[in-house]
């Protein structure tokens, strides 16, 4: 995740493992794509319009296959999965990320870009190259990154106004050591959960 000054923006990077993908009777290539969104996210939608586009580009040859809704796992056990061949292509959080490839985790530093602009100038740049290139070190390459939108905090006990409002708070966060140190810093109580546990955590207190 990147703070900004006024508002935090997530993060997201695609990866894909090439050259793993698979061919069916008819010889058309599926790549296989894996997330935990619903289906009614703006961001599984654009997957959908990206496999129609590349069907048409390729003349049929390509076909994505998406998986949504954690179907095949976690963020992090599709990760792995990608790691070892079994899956082709994944949209991910860098929180998850960097428990893959490191370099990464600067990334969830707190105010680290001034504002979108600042932080797209970054990444579209040799920099974001860098740390894109460094994950094929294990065995993931990334393809770009994106803006997942402002990070926000939810609470039933009161609301979040100031970072002082989170002392005392059990805060959810993701499977990400920076996340939890920021939230330490703030004095809240980090709890990793993954994002298909959240509604039934909230629920339950």
């Amino acid at each position: 995740m990147i703070f900004g000054a006024k508002k935090t923006y997530g993060l997201w990077l695609l990866v894909v493992i090439l050259m793993m993908s698979c061919r069916d009777t008819e010889g058309v290539k599926r790549i296989r794509l894996a997330h935990g969104l619903d289906i009614s996210h703006s961001v599984h939608k654009a997957m959908v319009k990206m496999g129609e586009d590349l069907a048409e580009l390729s003349n049929g040859s390509l076909r994505l296959e998406i998986y949504p809704n954690q179907q095949l796992g976690t963020e992090r056990e599709i990760l792995e999965l990608i790691q070892i061949g079994s899956l082709d292509m994944t949209k991910v959080s860098v929180a998850t990320l960097e428990n893959f490839a490191p370099k990464t985790r600067i990334l969830g530093l707190p105010y680290l870009f001034r504002d979108r602009e600042h932080a797209f100038e970054v990444l579209d740049g040799p920099i974001g190259q860098q740390l894109l290139d460094d994950g094929q070190k294990y065995w993931l390459k990334g393809l770009g990154f994106y803006d997942a939108g402002s990070r926000s905090y939810y609470s039933k006990e009161r609301p979040i106004e100031h970072p002082d409002d989170l002392k005392g708070l059990k805060i959810r966060v993701m499977e990400s050591v920076t996340a939890m140190d920021m939230v330490r810093s703030m004095g809240g109580s980090p709890t990793p959960i993954s994002w298909g546990e959240l509604y039934t955590s909230l629920q339950q207190g």
